[in-house]
């Protein structure tokens, strides 16, 4: 096993114990990244020795503070990062399209609201910094979801109850990627439309969603083909910012 296998195998175990949100046994891990359970033992005793990983209780292996601590130094370097770039594109959006404007990132198998920039009009959507909604429903989380890794969106389609669902969802992501934005209407918030683009980083790799969001009744299509223009224009300003194109 070469450099780069050995990093690829001991980051399939970190996002196993990541998803699970809890502890797992090594047969269960050894199982969820297909490698012998005598290689996965071996890989844990590495990682724990870095503070990678930590055993809790018997047999029961979970994400070590070391690895916790890194997650949110390397999520509050992106933030601080993107905000800067993002945060004049978003207010020049608010302004073009009179509605609030919001910037989603993933977390795990949902998305947070990172910024927004409300609406001056005397009906419009709030949502507060932090705010946490799930990959699988509303425009934000759609629009991140159709352009990630496959090993997510199958963990996003785990998480559905029905098979009916997981159709709904993929069709969704299909027209999402032909498009290149999202709409949905009251997916999230009863009454509410909101609209989403893709932000790329320089490798192509999605790296975040901005969207739009209003009241339902201001959704048409001739408003939807307008707003869509405004959102496209931004998305594809900050993506560039961020090296891609």
């Amino acid at each position: 096993m070469n450099g780069t296998q050995t990093l690829n195998r001991a980051l399939d175990i970190l996002f196993a114990l990541s998803e699970a949100n809890d502890t797992l046994t090594v047969s269960e891990i050894a199982e969820k990244v297909s490698i012998p359970e005598s290689t996965t033992y071996r890989f844990l005793q590495t990682l724990e020795q870095n503070g990678i990983v930590e055993r809790r209780g018997k047999s029961q292996v979970g994400l070590g503070l070391r690895i916790l601590d890194l997650a949110r130094s390397l999520s509050q370097q992106m933030h601080r990062e993107l905000l800067p770039l993002a945060l004049p594109i978003m207010e020049e959006l608010t302004a073009q399209t009179q509605e609030t404007s919001v910037l989603f990132v993933r977390t795990g198998l949902n998305c947070v609201c990172i910024q927004n920039v409300r609406s001056q009009g005397l009906l419009q959507f709030a949502v507060e910094n932090g705010r946490v909604l799930p990959l699988a429903s509303g425009a934000s989380g759609k629009c991140i979801l159709a352009y990630e890794n496959e090993r997510t969106i199958e963990r996003v389609f785990d998480t559905l109850g029905s098979e009916s669902e997981r159709s709904k969802l993929a069709e969704d992501l299909e027209i999402i990627k032909n498009n290149g934005y999202c709409i949905t209407h009251g997916e999230v918030d009863p009454d509410i439309f909101a609209m989403a683009a893709p932000i790329f980083d320089a490798y192509g790799l999605i790296v975040a969603s901005i969207s739009i969001a209003g009241p339902n009744f201001r959704s048409n299509a001739e408003y939807d083909k307008e707003m869509a223009g405004y959102l496209l224009d931004a998305s594809e300003r900050l993506s560039r910012r961020l090296g891609n194109g």
